[in-house]
């Protein structure tokens, strides 16, 4: 699972950070990625990467102010231009479906796949044998989403020796068994796939806020998290903004994370009034309150693998 930043900033684009958007990429789970928030030009960063529209397969809005979903019309115009033929399912709060269907109806933006819109005020919005999302509301300006997507258990390890052992030859039913399916011999015999695996292994969990200012309902989204993306739209100096506009510091970031007893946090939604050089500082801050954090960027990418952060390059 890699998560890669399209849109990194708040409130307007500017010149280093575009509006938000960001990326779970499922690839290697399911052949798919998933979209968290769409602001404006959120297709435009799409083709600096290697991401390919016609795999979006889901997109969940925190909220619906417009640097947050300014870019759906385009990209859903355009994802069937792009091979994109397969059913999209599109997750947020009330009101999105009226916007969506008034934008396309008016603009005349035909659409030929399958679009599903699930509007929600919070509890569990999906849900298949290899995924469970819920929703929380957050505290904001306007009603917005925080985002809680949990990997269920992963089979456990093949264990080789035991499989042969069994008269499992080499092939694709070593492949069966390793993925949690019993086969069956050519003799005529069936092998259990847990007698030759070991325990389930834990799958990921990712935390994924919208705009809001400190809740319990962040730290109750975060909690066990191996990432938290919270937004920090202002520093220590500048935190007598952030109540009034609904929004956190790179502090309350930090404090969601350790309260929900998270294992990485990266801060996301960043003012334009920081600029690059700024990134360490804004870290600097979080550091006595939880120590894994990394301020992220526009193209960024970020992979969860052995239960570790790491930033690509």
């Amino acid at each position: 699972m890699q998560i890669q930043f399209l849109g990194t900033g708040a409130g307007m684009p500017s010149k280093q950070r575009n509006t938000s958007a960001l990326a779970l990429k499922l690839l290697e789970e399911r052949g798919t990625f998933w979209l968290f928030d769409c602001g404006e030009a959120t297709q435009h960063q799409i083709l600096h990467t290697t991401l390919k529209p016609r795999k979006l397969e889901k997109i969940f809005i925190t909220h619906l102010h417009g640097d947050h979903i300014f870019g759906l019309p385009g990209l859903l115009g355009s994802r069937g231009f792009l091979g994109g033929t397969e059913r999209l399912d599109l997750y947020g709060p009330p009101g999105l479906k009226e916007w969506i269907d008034v934008t396309l109806r008016i603009s005349r933006t035909h659409l030929n796949y399958e679009l599903e819109i699930h509007e929600t005020e919070g509890g569990p919005v999906f849900e298949d044998e290899m995924f469970i999302v819920r929703a929380l509301p957050l505290d904001h300006a306007i009603p917005s989403l925080g985002y809680r997507i949990e990997q269920k258990p992963l089979p456990g390890k093949l264990l080789i020796g035991r499989a042969m052992e069994a008269g499992v030859p080499k092939g694709p039913l070593l492949r069966e068994l390793k993925e949690g399916r019993d086969v069956q011999l050519p003799d005529g015999r069936t092998v259990r796939s847990a007698d030759v695996t070991g325990p389930p292994q834990p799958g990921f969990t990712v935390t994924i806020l919208g705009d809001t200012r400190l809740t319990g309902n962040s730290v109750e989204l975060a909690r066990g998290a191996d990432i938290v993306v919270h937004e920090a739209t202002y520093d220590a100096d500048t935190a007598h903004l952030a109540g009034p506009y609904g929004h956190s510091t790179i502090r309350d970031a930090a404090r969601v994370a350790a309260e929900g007893d998270a294992r990485a946090l990266i801060a996301n939604h960043i003012s334009a009034r920081f600029l690059p050089e700024d990134a360490r500082k804004l870290a600097d801050e979080a550091a006595d309150l939880f120590p894994v954090v990394e301020i992220a960027e526009d193209l960024s990418e970020f992979e969860w693998k052995d239960g570790q952060l790491r930033r690509l390059p």
